[in-house]
Formats: structure tokens, C-alpha cells, sequence
């Protein structure tokens, strides 16, 4: 069998985890992807760390990426009324350091028309921390969103703001890039992988740099523009088409050496 593992979120984040995670990991994932005729991830990062944490050799663990769904595209509706927001695609767990987004656009000292945008249910710790650092009445929480409406807000939104501490992939990032609109995302993990050059990548420790990195996005359209385009030619990669390519790809590789090893027996 060929198993597909995303990434190793629950071993890597203890805010993500708990024992039953880490004792499934240990006990039957493990074991499951040592027996596994090859095993597919998304990045190239996740690669590494499944290789490395199962103990398996790297040749049998391949990088197929992820795709975009095609609803998510620069044609449509926009979400809103049409005033300026930064958005940021999250759901309220540890890796996505919303606080520093929070904190971020805070100390962007953006004008008071520009809003924050987060998908998701409203917590008390983030509203509470905007009002006391005084954009309390520009927080918009849009509770859970189908695709269709995620599409429109990625449409609509003057950037994405996506400063994960962690993620295996990203896959926010590439749905703006299919929305045309510009991103700030992190500098660690899969991120850099994903973004290449069509991003603008940040520390997500570094609330200053997420604070210049929004101001930047908001003042200079040539930016956002260039940001854009560089956003087109690196969906190429992210399209389902090519993610089945390389699933065969993969396949096919395992068959042959699988049919080498017989015959060399």
C-alpha cells in the first residue's frame, strides 16, 4: 500500500497534541508508514520530518504538493462593502499566532478604515486584546464561511495575513494566490516552500516585521501588483492536474523498483 501522511503537526506543535495523538503516532502511524510501499506528503518540509521522525529511508517518502480548489479564483463576487481589510484564514489554534497578527495590525497603524478579517468564531482573548490595544471596533470575526464565501473574502481583501508558527503546507497561501491577492506569510517551516518569491515572508515572532510587512502591502500598489503576478506563476504548481502528475509519478516509481528488486531476487 501507498499511505499519505500530511505532515507531523501533532508530534511538532504540544499545543496541537495530546497522549492519544502521540501514542497513535508512536504506536500505529509509525508502523504503518515503515510498512508502506512508499508514503506521499505534501512539502517539502513535511517530507524531511517524516522521513527523519519514522525512520524511514527519505527515497521512499515523496513530495506531491497539494491542490487549489477551482472555486477559489480572481472572478466573482467580493465579500464586504466594499471598505479595505486584511484577512487572515485561521481557526483559533496555537500555531496560528493570531495574537501577533492581532498585535501586528495594531502597531501597522493602518488608517481606521482598514479592517481585520478573521474566519472563525469570535473569542473573549482576541477581542479583548484588540480593544485594549485600540482597534477593538475594526475586528470582524466571520464565524464559519462555505468555500464560496471564503472565495469572496479572499477576492475582496487587501492582503492575506497568514503567520502560522507552523504548517505543513499552507494551503491559504496558494488560495490567495488564486484569488490574486497578496500575501504576508512566515519564514519558517513549509511556508517559504510554498510562498517561492510570491510573498512577502516575515519572522511570525517579529511583530514589527508583520507591522512594516502590512504597511508595505498597504501603501505601495506596485508591490501588491507585482506581489500579484508572481502569485499566478506559482499556482502552476498547485493545480490538481499537477499534484495527480506527480502521484503517478510516485506510483510508478515504486512499482519499478519494486519489479526491479523482484527480478534481482
Amino acid at each position: 500500500y501507498v499511505l499519505t501522511v500530511h505532515d507531523l503537526n501533532h508530534i511538532d506543535r504540544p499545543d496541537n497534541s495530546s497522549s492519544a495523538k502521540r501514542l497513535y503516532y508512536h504506536l500505529v502511524l509509525r508502523r504503518l508508514c515503515r510498512r508502506a510501499r512508499a508514503v506521499l506528503t505534501v512539502s517539502e518540509f513535511s517530507r524531511e520530518r517524516i522521513s527523519s521522525w519514522m525512520g524511514i529511508d527519505p527515497r521512499r517518502v515523496f513530495n506531491v504538493g497539494n491542490g487549489v480548489s477551482g472555486v477559489f479564483s480572481n472572478v466573482g463576487e467580493l465579500w464586504g462593502d466594499g471598505r479595505e481589510y486584511v484577512l487572515c484564514v485561521s481557526n483559533r489554534r496555537g500555531h496560528k499566532n493570531e495574537p501577533a497578527v492581532v498585535a501586528a495590525f495594531a502597531a501597522a497603524a493602518l488608517p481606521a478604515s482598514v479592517g481585520l478579517v478573521f474566519t472563525g468564531e469570535e473569542t473573549a482573548m482576541l477581542r479583548e486584546q484588540a480593544r485594549s490595544l485600540g482597534v477593538g471596533e475594526r475586528l470582524v470575526f466571520t464565524g464559519r464561511v462555505t468555500e464560496e464565501t471564503l472565495a469572496a473574502l479572499y477576492r475582496g481583501a487587501l492582503c492575506l495575513c497568514f503567520v502560522s508558527l507552523y504548517e505543513g503546507f499552507g494551503l491559504p497561501i496558494v488560495e490567495a494566490f488564486a484569488s490574486d491577492t497578496p500575501v504576508i506569510t512566515s519564514n519558517v517551516t513549509s511556508m517559504p516552500e510554498i510562498a517561492g518569491d510570491a510573498t512577502l515572508l516575515v519572522d511570525p515572532n517579529d511583530v514589527a516585521a508583520i507591522a512594516a510587512a502590512l504597511r508595505r502591502i498597504h501603501e505601495d500598489s506596485d508591490l501588491r501588483g507585482e506581489l500579484v503576478a508572481r502569485g499566478r506563476v506559482r499556482m502552476a504548481s498547485f493545480t490538481w492536474d499537477a499534484v495527480a502528475d506527480r502521484m503517478k509519478a510516485a506510483i510508478a516509481a515504486v512499482d519499478d523498483d519494486h519489479a526491479h528488486r523482484l527480478d534481482w531476487n
